[in-house]
């Protein structure tokens, strides 16, 4: 099977990052904890949901690594001397990825009733025209 580049196309000039990009997607879509939803706020803002049960505001981190939005979960066991008779709610640690377009930026988060709230803005910038003076050599 012959793997398609998009680099390789003649009108993709500079786009070989979106392969690298594709590829880095597949991979963080793998792992189906914690679950989450992603909604559209409005044209140019969004909001992805985690249900993070469980977990308090100090045991999350979020980051922006090279365009990807990463949220980390870690929950410390060994501070209580609790004896389970069972243990049904997971208390893994966990991370989640997702990739950022350019020019969407985290707006804020925040947690309620179990859930983390990470609100995103994608700015507009503003239409340049260029013009390309043609020198003689």
């Amino acid at each position: 099977m012959t793997k398609t580049s998009f680099g390789g196309h003649p009108f993709l000039l500079g786009f070989e990052q979106l392969e690298r990009l594709v590829e880095r997607t597949a991979k963080t879509a793998a792992d189906g904890y914690p679950p989450y939803n992603i909604e559209r706020l409005g044209e140019n803002d969004y909001r992805i949901t985690l249900a993070v049960a469980g977990f308090r505001e100090a045991d999350l981190q979020i980051t922006v690594e090279d365009r990807q939005l990463v949220v980390r979960g870690r929950q410390d066991d060994g501070a209580d001397a609790r004896v389970f008779l069972h243990r049904g709610i997971a208390a893994r640690q966990f991370q989640r990825s997702f990739v950022l377009a350019d020019g969407v930026e985290v707006a804020g988060a925040r947690m309620e009733n179990g859930l983390l709230h990470v609100d995103l803005r994608r700015s507009i910038p503003e239409p340049v025209v260029q013009t390309i003076r043609i020198h003689s050599a």
